[in-house]
């Protein structure tokens, strides 16, 4: 998911969207653990997009403050 598509969203749908992913995380995490994840590639990108979500949502808790 790129950072422009993500910074489009409002802050409800940007905490939806993390709760999804930090689940689509844990599946990975379990099917990594019993050998069928096809593409371990897949953690590191959905592990990029969490920490893509996070900021900007730390970029509109700091705009709300001032």
């Amino acid at each position: 998911m790129k950072a422009n598509e993500i910074r489009k969203m409002n802050a409800e749908q940007l905490n939806e969207k993390l709760t999804g992913l930090k689940k689509d995380l844990f599946m990975l995490r379990m099917q990594h653990a019993t050998n069928q994840l096809d593409n371990p590639v897949k953690i590191r990108e959905v592990k990029h997009d969490i920490a893509r979500v996070k900021t900007v949502l730390a970029e509109l808790a700091a705009s709300d403050k001032q």
